[in-house]
């Protein structure tokens, strides 16, 4: 599937203020396709600007800044041909796994998710009868049917526990749930940020989208979307995969200078084809 993606966000300041370094998640993985073009617009212009990988496929741009504004612009702009994911043809071992590999480790640390949760995801292990696909499907379509999707553009993400029991949230709520029942059997699970192609929202209108991916032996990492009920395929663009939601924020920085009020706006377009 073909996307072109344009996210544009402006923060506006109501006295001058000096920009501190900033760091900006809003290119595609180099694993979610076959990357056609791109480009990103920065208003002021930066003094430093420099891209770095990590050994993830994540890419991060530092930008730099120097002088006082009232407004910072960023326009990130690419088009790119997304693939479907890998068929899985082999059997996998059964759950709860007890992987140790050094690579794994950050991917499987999660704080007591409470009784609730486990007791939730150990339900739903029983009936897939620890089979491990099984259970990551019956846990997408289990949460899109019993929780009602919220958008909610600022603010911290509930616990695992408050969205299990309030039976609602944002899509970061939804992923973050669906790792923390995933960690407690050993899958290896991570928080990934991006767009996705379904029009329909709360509101009406495009966001930036979350979702969960879990470490499968011989497989890699594969996406699920409790938003929207389904495994992530070429409907969906990765721009940055973490084990937190923290990490894969889209604009992380600052500004130094007297307190002042701040408005964030932002608007995403998607076509697809």
């Amino acid at each position: 599937m073909r996307f072109s993606v344009l996210h544009e966000t402006i923060y506006s300041y109501e006295t001058p203020v000096t920009l501190a370094a900033h760091r900006l998640r809003m290119s595609p993985r180099r694993d979610a396709g076959r990357l056609l073009s791109r480009e990103l617009a920065v208003d002021p212009g930066p003094i430093v600007k420099r891209e770095v990988a990590d050994n993830q496929g994540n890419l991060t741009l530092l930008l730099e800044f120097e002088g006082e504004t009232d407004r910072l612009r960023l326009e990130s702009r690419f088009v790119i041909d997304t693939v479907p994911p890998p068929i899985i043809t082999r059997a996998l071992p059964p759950l709860p796994w007890a992987l140790r590999a050094e690579e794994h480790r950050p991917y499987l640390v999660s704080a007591d998710p409470g009784p609730a949760v486990s007791d939730f995801a150990a339900a739903l292990l029983r009936e897939s009868r620890a089979e491990p696909l099984a259970f990551l499907d019956a846990l997408t379509h289990t949460l899109f049917r019993r929780t009602d999707r919220r958008i909610r553009e600022t603010g911290f993400a509930q616990t695992p526990a408050e969205t299990l029991t309030r039976a609602e949230g944002a899509c970061r709520d939804l992923a973050i749930l669906f790792l923390a029942c995933c960690r407690g059997f050993g899958l290896p699970g991570r928080f990934a940020s991006g767009y996705q192609a379904h029009a329909e929202s709360v509101d009406g209108k495009r966001h930036l989208h979350a979702w969960p991916e879990v470490w499968l032996p011989g497989v890699g990492w594969l996406g699920f979307d409790p938003t929207h009920g389904l495994r992530v395929g070429d409907g969906h663009v990765a721009v940055y995969a973490a084990p937190t939601q923290e990490e894969t924020m889209p604009v992380e920085g600052g500004y130094y200078g007297l307190p002042t009020g701040a408005r964030l706006d932002y608007r995403v377009e998607i076509t697809t084809g």
